[in-house]
């Protein structure tokens, strides 16, 4: 039969029979030790990079808001330790929220306890003051630390910013004051108030602050949200637990029941697709019948040119009789690659089962995916940290800020302790050393961004590690399964745990090796996405078309190394060679079997996609029917909610990760059982010195037997 056929290429060639074979290979070398050295300097180097970040680096640049002064507000045994709050003296002077919070918006800035609750100018404070000394107690809490002579001149203190020329009612927001915006009767007001009077004594309408801190309002009601969502959480978090526990059932069930029912639910699925395809051709037919000896239907498409309204189409017996020719082109091939890949479509369903029997006696391999979980969580939490201590790592950088707009020295770099003794403030009167960001000038700082790529590097390395250290001990415990020629009975003890140490101690450089390569990528992919981000304003058509191509070759070149990857690491779980080996090895397997590939890989995805839909859809009506309170017995049960969907989307989408985490491991038990497949149908013959390790199931789909061993 040409289905048993098995073709060689020259450069790839079935390996030579190894009689002493006997599944995973248990005494093995160290493989790739250079990468492995190499490997384990670049961690050695990358602790040292956290541990440099984290004395230069202060995350309190982040956590605390900064002063015109360079002084955190709120930070303990400082004067600023109970003034928490970052207040601008003009605030018409920012642009939008977006610069307050990630620039420095051109106006003083100083650390309050708390955001003012009134309008107020600087002139009718002064007028107030001859009679009631109190309102410049209030007002001074806004002026700069120190000053004290409210009867200064309005020209003096606006040119040296000692006070705000006007103060408006605020509310602290992301630990700043911004105007305290409401709605009332569809007007935009400031304390129910729809004009101010500002530092020069001029009336002004409050939507000239709209521009200053747009989007506000929105996000303090995004705001009022995240607090009704987080008391959705509080209320509801034991109840969601209880739902992924049942989807972590389910996926087990459906797991254990996949060697009874992926035959079933396959067919059922293709005879599906071939009979609504055939009632498609019949209701094209039916269409053309019916529109015969109308006027105008039989016109061509060509006749009528193009439409914008699709409809036309539908009233041409031309258009049907299109239809009815594709779809019959659509029903014939599939019947066809049905007829001559039945027996590969039986293998990928007997190989389906196996596995399901496979997890059935390695059971621990369900939850390895939780030590992948964890690694990754350490990688990303490692990367995060440092990512924060080396973007705090400069130190202030202060910035000429002048009243005048001609001034030559505004925005260049000063120093708070020489600047009163430079001619800047003679030439630019009013003129300000004030703090603007955080930088430097050394040779650690101007680095910082190379440092950042080094780290983005680093992580996606171990991150890749951590996935292909799971893939090989997968691979090694489910080659075990296959290679045990009675099974259970011969399956070595604790396979997984026994996996896992081989491929640590002996392939930590294969391992290494072929996340390397797959990093390179993935690091080409982010510089290639900030490119793109970067040139979205451009004019320039053809660099962006070259970045598009650019992005889509690289888009494949990373799926075609997973893909290269994944099967080199069951190859080095079985042979323990090292990673180019391996993957050439498996690579000429594959292709020598590539129509085999095709259909195991087709027919595996539809049937985990189907369980994955099973497992969080059913899972998410069964979450939306107790959060909506329409299950009688359990109606006192369920919590009340301001938002149902919050938990349920909770529950819907953390069913899907479970099952993807629970049916990750068994594609990749299939996977390795095909490979070994290949492997048994190359190396064995059947005989008794060489016999087929695969089941009984595939020995009859191939039309093939074991030879009784002879007696003596």
């Amino acid at each position: 039969m040409a289905e048993e056929e098995l073709c060689s290429a020259k450069n790839g060639e079935p390996r030579k029979f190894d009689p002493k074979f006997r599944g995973p290979i248990h005494n093995r070398h160290c493989t790739d030790v250079l990468c492995c050295a190499i490997f384990v300097v670049v961690i050695l180097g990358y602790i040292a990079l956290g541990i440099v970040a984290w004395v230069h680096g202060d995350p309190r640049k982040v956590a605390y808001p900064t002063d015109s002064y360079g002084q955190f507000c709120g930070q303990k045994d400082t004067p600023n330790e109970n003034k928490t709050i970052l207040f601008y003296f003009n605030i018409l002077k920012c642009a939008s929220p977006i610069v307050l919070i990630n620039l420095q918006c051109p106006t003083t800035q100083l650390c309050v306890s708390k955001c003012p609750d009134r309008f107020a100018t600087y002139i009718d404070m002064q007028s107030s003051y001859r009679y009631n000394k109190s309102y410049w107690e209030y007002y001074r809490q806004f002026c700069k630390p120190g000053f004290n002579k409210p009867w200064k001149s309005v020209a003096q203190v606006m040119r040296d910013e000692d006070c705000p020329s006007m103060i408006i009612p605020s509310r602290p927001f992301l630990k700043r004051c911004f105007p305290d915006f409401s709605t009332k009767n569809g007007v935009l007001t400031v304390a129910n108030r729809t004009t101010f009077i500002d530092g020069r004594g001029k009336t002004r309408n409050v939507t000239d602050l709209r521009e200053a801190a747009n989007g506000i309002n929105n996000v303090l009601d995004a705001r009022s949200v995240g607090m009704k969502i987080f008391e959705d959480y509080a209320s509801s978090w034991y109840w969601i637990l209880i739902g992924l526990f049942i989807a972590m059932i389910v996926s087990l069930v459906f797991l254990v029941l996949l060697r009874f029912t992926a035959g079933v639910l396959f067919w059922i699925f293709i005879f599906g697709v071939i009979g609504i395809i055939g009632y498609g051709i019949w209701h094209c037919y039916w269409e053309y019948h019916r529109l015969h000896g109308i006027p105008g239907s039989d016109l061509t498409i060509y006749d009528i040119g193009f439409q914008t309204d699709f409809r036309v189409y539908l009233q041409l017996r031309q258009t049907w009789l299109a239809f009815m020719i594709l779809l019959c082109i659509v029903e014939v091939v599939i019947i066809l690659m049905l007829i001559f890949l039945r027996n590969r479509i039986r293998i990928a369903i007997a190989l389906l089962k196996e596995g399901s029997r496979a997890i059935g006696y390695i059971m621990s391999t369900l939850f390895y995916p939780i030590i992948t979980f964890i690694l990754i969580a350490i990688c990303i939490s490692y990367w995060a940290v440092t990512a924060v201590f080396l973007a705090t790592s400069g130190e202030p950088v202060y910035k000429v800020m002048a009243n005048q707009t001609l001034c030559k020295y505004a925005n260049l770099t000063c120093y708070p302790e020489t600047f009163n003794m430079t001619n800047v403030t003679k030439l630019c009167p009013g003129a300000q050393c004030t703090f603007a960001f955080y930088g430097g000038e050394s040779l650690y700082h101007r680095y910082i961004f190379v440092f950042q790529l080094c780290n983005v590097f680093v992580f996606l390395w171990l991150v890749n590690f951590a996935i292909a250290l799971g893939q090989c001990t997968l691979a090694g415990a489910f080659a075990s399964y296959y290679w045990a020629f009675r099974k259970p009975a011969d399956i070595p003890a604790c396979p997984l745990f026994a996996s896992f140490g081989r491929a640590i101690r002996y392939h930590t450089g294969s391992l290494a090796f072929g996340s390397l390569i797959l990093a390179v990528v993935q690091l080409i992919r982010v510089i290639l996405e900030y490119l793109d981000h970067k040139l979205k304003g451009s004019q320039n058509v053809f660099a962006k078309f070259l970045l598009c191509c650019c992005k889509c070759c690289f888009w494949c070149l990373e799926k075609f190394l997973k893909f290269i990857n994944r099967n080199a690491y069951i190859m080095i779980a079985i042979y323990g060679k090292n990673f180019c080996t391996s993957a050439k090895e498996a690579f000429f397997l594959l292709m020598r079997n590539v129509v085999r590939v095709a259909v195991l890989d087709k027919v595996t995805d539809f049937l985990l996609f189907l369980g994955k839909i099973l497992v969080a859809g059913g899972v998410g009506v069964l979450a939306f029917f107790f959060f909506t309170h329409r299950i009688p017995i359990v109606t006192q049960e369920a919590p009340s909610l301001n938002y149902y969907w919050v938990p349920l989307l909770t529950v819907i989408i953390g069913s899907y990760l479970v099952a993807h985490g629970f049916f990750s491991v068994y594609a990749m038990c299939v996977d390795t059982l095909f490979l070994c497949f290949l492997e048994d149908l190359e190396n064995q013959d059947g005989s008794a010195e060489r016999p087929y390790y695969m089941t009984k199931s595939l020995l009859k789909i191939l039309n093939r037997q074991n030879m009784p061993a002879k007696r003596q």
